[in-house]
Order: C-alpha cells, then structure tokens, then sequence
C-alpha cells in the first residue's frame, strides 16, 4: 500500500463542497483536512502498490470540480 498526501488548492469558497466530494466519492481517500497558508486541504490517500499515482491525482483528484491546482507529496515510510 502506498501513502500519499495532496495538497488542494479550490475555487473561493467551495473547499468544503471539494472535502466533502472527495471523502465520499473516492474510496482511496482516507481523510481531508483543512489547512492554512497557500492550499486549502490535504488529503491522505492510500493507493494499491503499483497503483500509478499520476494517473490517479490527474484522473480522481484534479477532476473533482472547483479543484485550481493540486502538490503531490508521495511518502517513503511511516513512523510510529
């Protein structure tokens, strides 16, 4: 399983309307956050191994409306 996190930038007043789409129409999309500074969400997602990530943030993520622009950030191990 590879974890992935994506920063979201929306539309003026509609990052409630992209977190929501998100969460309950792309199963891979384990949470949203909001956050401050220059994105407005971070969503974790958890993508099958071999899963090609670009095609998944292009294809599910960037589709979604009133997403403007996305920053990937794939990760290597987690700690605990």
């Amino acid at each position: 399983m590879q974890t992935i996190f994506v920063m979201v930038k929306c539309d003026l007043g509609h990052a409630y309307d992209v977190a929501a789409q998100a969460v309950e129409q792309i199963e891979q999309v384990s949470e949203v956050h909001s956050v401050s500074g220059q994105y407005d969400l971070m969503m974790k997602c958890y993508l099958p191994d071999g899963t090609d990530i670009g095609h998944f943030v292009v294809n599910k993520l960037q589709t979604i409306p009133r997403v403007k622009d996305t920053f990937t950030i794939i990760t290597f191990k987690a700690f605990s």
